[in-house]
């Protein structure tokens, strides 16, 4: 049977894939670096990220250290009816979540309505697409959020 053609919203993703440097930040200070690949898989159907972290660097906190979630793999899916994304996620902590997200007009979007644990994340696209500054936050209740940390993503090459 012949595959249909791809339902355009998925080229919003088209964003995403390649390689990228990543950092984590709090408080200024850069606790974690890293690496992460998107790429289409199942004939473009999904988008998968493969993240890895490097060594430690000097001065980071070892809190930040024992909960790093590096590797980590995510996979994003569409919703054809509300042109909304699915962002499976899995992680070396073993954290297991399913996230709704949006990527459009330069803002990609993340989150995670938990009783408990809400969380969000929100970056922006910036340098033609080559940079990405983003920032996780977090609430108990979906009303008071808190910074997590800040986490940019730069493209290699």
């Amino acid at each position: 049977m012949p595959r249909q053609p791809r339902n355009p919203v998925l080229d919003r993703l088209d964003a995403l894939v390649g390689e990228w440097t990543l950092e984590a930040v709090v408080n200024g200070e850069v606790v974690g670096t890293g690496r992460a690949r998107f790429e289409w898989t199942e004939d473009g159907a999904f988008l998968v990220q493969h993240a890895e972290g490097d060594p430690p660097l000097p001065g980071t906190p070892p809190q930040f250290i024992e909960n790093s979630p590096l590797p980590l793999v995510t996979m994003m899916g569409l919703d054809d009816t509300s042109e909304r994304f699915s962002m499976l996620y899995a992680d070396a902590r073993d954290v297991v979540r399913v996230y709704q997200m949006t990527l459009a007009d330069g803002a990609w979007e993340v989150w995670r309505d938990a009783p408990g644990f809400f969380q969000r994340f929100r970056g922006t696209f910036e340098d033609g697409g080559r940079f990405i500054r983003g920032r996780w936050e977090a609430s108990p209740d979906g009303t008071d959020w808190r910074t997590d940390f800040d986490q940019n993503y730069r493209r290699i090459g």
